[in-house]
């Protein structure tokens, strides 16, 4: 492989002929081989969305012309905005195990972008000293202690507007059509596993809706925990070597190109030494995890069988479900979306732990594992719930007389009694019911408990689903 030269201020460097990166990338290379598992592209893109604002704000403000042609600055912007649109991914190589505040992946976009506005300028890249410079100009105004947390929120928080937002809004709309739909099917309600009064299939779905609707307010949480922006805090909070109007000139830009209204930290001190609102955020996609999980975990149940389980609904078949036993099928959606969740839980202690211990005085130390776990999170939440809406929750289909069935036979359907004959008398008519086989229906006729009118009014099950309505 042709070799390069390249300078950074430890010396010289080798490093691939044609790379876009420079020194100080290829320096990140060799010190941490561990995972083989780069940043995110996410990460990237939005690093170069944070540069492209940054140099426009500098360009606004009158710095970069003060060394830079308007040719020169230009190229800039249109480097960083290549990078933002995912050009160069292969550029990008540094592993996620690398030093903890990102400087190697911030110095690796920096080089990148400088050596493609050098040729977009019309200048030599591979010069070992170029006009436009990877410090001076690219990462002008901007320490990675600042940078990188700003691009980390930017990333994370427009991956969860664009994508985890929308998931949710259409798994609410689907589980409400459910609902709607299923307003009349009668069946067994059940708590602890066991048998409960009756209830309507929709009522169980409208609550199952009510859980996404929840879950979709959290994801909202997570994203507004994410929009005071450390950018202008440069090294320790103090600001030093950045213009004053820098920050808010760049929030500005972030916000207008990524519709979410991203502001200047409130105070820089916490902005850059903590990574709280990151916290904050993961803890809220938890909370969706565990509402996916447990929607999915009761679909698969109440999917259970064909025969010798609940078999209330009917999930689409997508796959043999045995190498061995012919004609099972499994339902495959729910425990992929249940590992998807138990995935994301799993993250949110490394993010609790790095945004606890990662932090000593002025900086995190642990900003690059924060970026790669978070994105993960919102990205296999929003894979995955998308595929569990449209291949199983959409394709639902209700068994009524499955679901009706055990609505007469249930043992609870004496609850209604309580009123009437006691709560002693109703339980033992249970216990006897059991005993014999017998509906409670059955053995209130037997024994005369209540003149049938009364009985049939108080055993009609549909009547019990809506005891508010009487």
């Amino acid at each position: 492989m042709n070799e390069r030269i390249e300078r950074d201020s430890m010396g010289e460097v080798c490093l691939p002929e044609m790379a876009y990166y420079g020194a100080q990338t290829q320096r990140a290379i060799l010190n941490f081989p561990i995972s083989g598992r780069p940043l995110p592209e996410r990460m990237i893109r939005a690093m170069g969305l944070v540069k492209w604002a940054a140099a426009s704000a500098n360009r606004d403000l009158g710095l970069l012309g003060k060394t830079l042609s308007e040719q020169e600055i230009d190229a800039i912007l249109a480097a960083a905005l290549e990078v933002a649109d995912g050009e160069f991914a292969d550029q990008f190589p540094i592993d996620v195990y690398q030093t903890g505040s990102g400087t190697s992946s911030n110095m690796n976009v920096n080089e990148v972008i400088a050596n493609r506005a050098m040729e977009l300028s019309g200048g030599n890249r591979f010069e070992i000293t170029k006009k436009i410079h990877p410090n001076d100009h690219v990462n002008m105004g901007q320490s990675t202690n600042d940078t990188f947390p700003t691009a980390i929120h930017v990333a994370v928080g427009t991956a969860i507007q664009r994508e985890l937002v929308p998931a949710l809004l259409e798994a609410v709309t689907v589980l409400d059509a459910k609902a709607e739909a299923w307003g009349e099917v009668l069946k067994i309600g059940r708590t602890h596993l066991a048998d409960a009064t009756p209830m309507t299939l929709g009522q169980e779905f409208s609550g199952f809706a009510r859980q996404m609707q929840l879950a979709l307010g959290a994801a909202q949480d997570a994203r507004n925990a994410l929009h005071e922006l450390p950018v202008g805090g440069t090294a320790v909070g103090t600001g030093i070597n950045t213009h004053p109007k820098f920050a808010s000139l760049v929030c500005k830009y972030l916000a207008e190109e990524t519709q979410i209204p991203f502001t200047e930290a409130a105070n820089h001190f916490e902005a850059n030494a903590q990574r709280d609102g990151l916290v904050r955020c993961h803890a809220l996609l938890k909370s969706v995890a565990a509402t996916l999980m447990n929607i999915a975990n009761n679909i698969r149940w109440l999917g259970s069988g064909p025969r010798c389980g609940y078999h209330e609904i009917t999930l689409p078949d997508l796959q043999p479900g045995s190498s061995i036993m012919p004609g099972k099928v499994n339902p495959v959606l729910c425990e992929s979306l249940i590992q998807v969740a138990a995935r994301v839980i799993g993250n949110d202690a490394t993010v609790t732990t790095c945004g606890i211990v990662g932090g000593q005085f002025q900086l995190n130390i642990s900003m690059p594992l924060l970026s790669s776990v978070t994105l993960e999170s919102v990205e296999i939440l929003s894979n995955g719930l998308n595929l569990f809406t449209k291949n199983c929750l959409a394709g639902l289909q209700a068994n009524r007389e499955q679901c009706e069935k055990g609505v007469e036979q249930s043992l609870s359907m004496v609850t209604s009694l309580n009123p009437l004959i006691g709560y002693e008398k109703a339980a033992k008519l249970a216990k006897e019911a059991f005993r014999t086989g017998k509906t409670i229906r059955e053995l209130c006729r037997e024994q005369k408990i209540l003149p049938e009118e009364v009985l049939t009014r108080a055993l009609d099950p549909m009547r019990m689903t809506r005891p508010l309505e009487d």
